[in-house]
C-alpha cells in the first residue's frame, strides 16, 4: 500500500499534509517524508523535535469500479526531523516516523500490525506496477477476464451484472463482481507464488489453462 498509495495524508498537532510521492520506507521499517521547510507543519516540527504523528493511507483500485476504497491503513509514532535538503528548489524538511502502531482495515475486518512485522516485511513485486497492468487488462483483455470467470463457482456468479479486475498481488488476482445490491470480490490463485513481475504472465497463462478446462459459466 504504501509503494503505490495515491492517497496519503500525514497529521500532527493542528496541521494535516497530502504526503502521496514525498514518502518512502526505510531499510529499518521506519517512513521518511519530506515536507517544504517553509511550510507550517515543517517549522513546527523543526520547532519541537518530535512530535506525534499518524499516517493514513487509502488504498484505491484502478479499476472503475463503484467501491474504489479496498483498504486503509493508519501509521502512529513519532515523527522528527532528520536534514534539511538545501539543493531542492525550495528547501525540504526530511522528517522520518519511528513507528508506535499499525493498522490495516479491509471489507474483512481490521487487524493490528506488530512494527517488528512492518519492519521485516517487503513491498510486494507487482506493487509498483500493479495499477498498469489491471487498467491494461480491464481495458484490452475483457475476454481474458470473462475466460477467468470459469474458475468461480457457478452460484457465485447468479445475478453478476459487471466483472472487472480489482487486486493484483504475488498470489494472485481478484475478481470484482458487481451485482445490482452489493458487490462480491472472488481471489484467483495463482499456482506459485509471483517473485519477480517478469513471472506474472506465465502465472496469468496458468489460471487461463485451468479455466479451459472448465465448463463455461451459465449467461447471466
Amino acid at each position: 500500500m504504501l509503494v503505490a498509495a495515491q492517497s496519503l495524508g500525514l497529521r500532527t498537532p493542528g496541521y494535516r499534509a497530502d504526503i502521496a510521492g514525498r514518502h518512502s520506507v526505510t531499510g529499518d521499517g521506519r517512513v521518511r517524508v519530506e515536507l517544504p521547510a517553509g511550510s507550517h507543519m515543517a517549522r513546527d516540527i523543526a520547532h519541537q523535535r518530535e512530535t506525534v504523528a499518524m499516517i493514513e493511507v487509502t488504498d484505491l483500485a484502478p479499476t472503475p469500479v463503484r467501491d474504489r476504497v479496498r483498504a486503509r491503513g493508519t501509521l502512529t509514532g513519532w515523527l522528527s526531523p532528520a536534514s534539511i535538503d538545501r539543493d531542492a528548489e525550495e528547501g525540504q524538511l526530511v522528517t522520518v516516523l519511528d513507528l508506535a502502531t499499525a493498522e490495516l482495515s479491509t471489507t474483512e475486518g481490521t487487524t493490528t500490525i506488530d512494527p517488528i512485522d512492518f519492519v521485516t516485511a517487503r513491498p510486494d513485486p507487482l506493487a509498483a506496477t500493479e495499477a498498469e497492468l489491471l487498467c491494461h487488462l480491464d481495458h484490452h483483455h475483457p475476454h481474458t477476464v470473462e475466460r477467468l470467470c470459469r474458475l468461480v463457482d457457478p452460484h457465485r456468479l447468479h445475478g453478476v451484472r459487471m466483472v472487472r479486475p480489482l487486486r493484483l498481488d504475488r498470489h494472485g488476482l481478484v475478481l470484482r463482481l458487481e451485482l445490482v445490491n452489493g458487490d462480491r470480490d472472488i481471489r484467483l490463485r495463482f499456482p506459485a507464488p509471483v517473485r519477480h513481475p517478469d513471472q506474472l504472465g506465465a502465472q496469468i497463462e496458468a489460471l487461463l489453462r485451468q479455466a479451459r478446462r472448465c465448463r463455461p459459466p451459465r449467461a447471466r
